[in-house]
């Protein structure tokens, strides 16, 4: 308990039902322990006529705190038909709890808890994930047409904003996509080699590793990183713009949002991201040598041999169409969760978490979809 301690007491008059006096003492403060406050309410329940007294002349220190307790009293005097004598309470307390009841609450204002049945969850759970994918097909149709402005020449957009939207998506991002790269094809080196050990192929962990950085990890990891990185900016950035209420201010001014916004994101991360994949080929591969070289006992020139011959240009062109459609779809997420967030922080927050696990979740279906496609076709 705390050294500050708030006393509440009630003492029912001599004859029973002549009403009671309830006694403050101590130091009424929102850090203070509370003392007697139970059994106190308890005799003012069974109260059946009044007056209800308060006396105060022992209290130390007071804040909103005792002013909550009075207005507790006074409802429940209400509620019982009794009197309320404030007595000898300090004169601001008494003003407090009367403005404080001077307005009714409004309605809607306390907060509900109800328990809703697994069906009613259901429920809204569906009706939320049609309008989410309404939204979606909408702002896509939005910005279709934005892209149809920019081939007639009529975009309100700035190529200068796509210069930068490059600069801040391709190297300033190297370094954190070579990490992963070189991490990853490190990792698919060693275990590769785990395995092809036991059979005394370990000239084989060439193939595996270029293979796969080149034709899936390599751009299923640049994708990620992107869309925690960049998509995340993008809904951060625009979201910020929604609630500082720029975004309000193009559209009065006649300035498409989509076009001056979306449409330089979308254009920059697209043909950043075949170069930043490139990137990254390069450096898993790097790490797969590494691992291949220093303990696999491989020589450098029979490993790159290996790789280039183990390489063809189908790998190196599923592995560049997957990365232009994650930067499609990570620009996609990330300008959507942008111009659709509230106005406010927590809004502009829960957008740019949207934002990378709407990115992240769209680049892995379709990694599936593309991988079943080129199996098909044949690459």
């Amino acid at each position: 308990m705390s050294e500050k301690t708030a006393q509440l007491s009630f003492q029912p008059a001599a004859p029973p039902d002549q009403g009671g006096t309830v006694v403050f003492a101590g130091e009424w403060c929102l850090d203070a322990g509370k003392n007697g406050i139970r059994d106190a309410l308890a005799g003012v329940r069974d109260l059946t006529n009044g007056p209800l007294v308060c006396a105060g002349d022992a209290i130390q220190d007071w804040d909103t705190t005792l002013v909550a307790m009075i207005v507790r009293l006074k409802r429940l005097c209400a509620g019982k038909n009794m009197a309320f004598e404030p007595g000898s309470l300090p004169g601001g307390v008494v003003r407090l709890a009367d403005l404080a009841m001077a307005v009714p609450e409004r309605d809607g204002a306390g907060r509900k808890h109800e328990k809703k049945s697994p069906l009613t969850r259901l429920g809204e759970a569906v009706l939320a994930a049609g309008a989410g994918g309404k939204d979606m097909v909408t702002f896509l149709g939005e910005l279709t047409v934005s892209f149809g402005r920019l081939v007639a020449g009529r975009a309100q957009m700035q190529w200068g904003d796509v210069v930068r939207v490059i600069e801040e998506t391709g190297p300033r991002a190297f370094p954190i996509v070579g990490l992963i790269a070189g991490l990853m094809g490190i990792i698919l080196a060693f275990v590769g080699a785990v395995q092809l050990r036991v059979f005394g192929a370990e000239i084989y962990v060439a193939d595996l590793v270029a293979i796969g950085i080149v034709r899936e990890m390599g751009a299923i990891m640049t994708g990620i990183v992107m869309a925690g990185r960049t998509g995340a900016s993008y809904a951060a950035r625009i979201g910020s713009m929604q609630v500082n209420e720029e975004i309000d201010a193009f559209t009065t001014m006649g300035i498409s949002p989509v076009d001056f916004l979306v449409l330089p994101r979308t254009i920059g991360l697209v043909l950043m991201m075949p170069l930043l994949v490139i990137y990254a080929n390069v450096i898993g591969m790097l790490g797969g040598m590494f691992i291949g070289v220093f303990m696999l006992d491989i020589s450098p020139v029979l490993y790159l041999q290996q790789t280039r011959s183990a390489l063809g240009l189908n790998h190196l062109a599923v592995g560049l169409v997957m990365s232009v459609i994650f930067g499609v779809l990570v620009a996609f997420f990330g300008c959507l969760r942008g111009l659709r967030c509230g106005r406010s922080a927590e809004s502009v927050g829960e957008g740019v978490t949207s934002a990378v696990v709407s990115g992240i979740v769209s680049i892995v279906i379709a990694t599936a979809l593309v991988t079943v496609a080129a199996d098909i076709l044949g690459f």
